[in-house]
């Protein structure tokens, strides 16, 4: 009986966590952009996620292209809902650390954007980025719509032809339609513009897509 009611105890506090949580993201500007963080948005833009390893070093790759209105890290393929970054990182969620991604599609293609994530990190590693290791660093294209998916498949197709040419194993990139996405805590959101000198584990394999 005891461990019963601790547990609900636990679950009950980690509720109102979350909802305090959710409740302070809602009024968050994004500290590049200084627009509201969860929108809402113009009606004409599109939106994708990508996990290319920590998030910190891949949200900063994206704000930085021009035509990219909103990005917001972020959990999402996982089991767990409203998991925390301690949760995430037990390696029992399944989630993975993402970037979410509104862009204005008659200012930038999402060529231009797929281009950037497989140039921007290494495909090839599996659960890994560099020195991160865990399921939550895993590459990964998550798509809301069949023409994307069509299309993210055939760039991945097209760039495991240059890397095999030059002697990287197969890209282990999983591309899938999207699932829900929760967003990080707010000390992650746009950790590298607020901490210019912070950590970014992203390093590329050097060949051009």
């Amino acid at each position: 009986m005891f461990s019963i009611l601790k547990r609900r105890n636990i679950i009950e506090k980690d509720a109102e966590i979350k909802k305090a949580f959710n409740q302070k993201v809602q009024g968050y500007n994004h500290h590049v952009f200084n627009r509201p963080l969860i929108g809402p948005f113009p009606k004409n833009l599109n939106k994708l996620m990508l996990g290319m390893g920590c998030f910190w070093g891949v949200e900063r790759m994206f704000w930085e292209i021009d035509g990219v209105y909103m990005t917001a890290v972020g959990y999402s393929g996982g089991s767990v809902a409203n998991p925390s970054y301690e949760e995430v990182c037990s390696l029992n969620t399944g989630h993975n650390e993402v970037v979410l991604i509104h862009y204005n599609p008659d200012e930038v293609g999402l060529g231009v954007i797929l281009k950037t994530f497989w140039e921007g990190h290494d495909p090839t590693q599996g659960m890994r980025q560099g020195n991160d290791i865990g399921t939550q660093y895993r590459s990964g294209i998550y798509v809301y719509g069949e023409d994307d998916l069509d299309f993210a498949n055939e760039t991945k197709r097209l760039y495991d032809e240059k890397l095999s040419s030059v002697g990287y194993e197969e890209i282990t990139t999983e591309i899938i339609r999207a699932k829900e996405f929760y967003y990080a805590e707010l000390y992650h959101q746009q950790y590298l513009a607020k901490n210019p000198n912070g950590y970014c584990g992203l390093g590329g394999t050097g060949v051009r897509y």
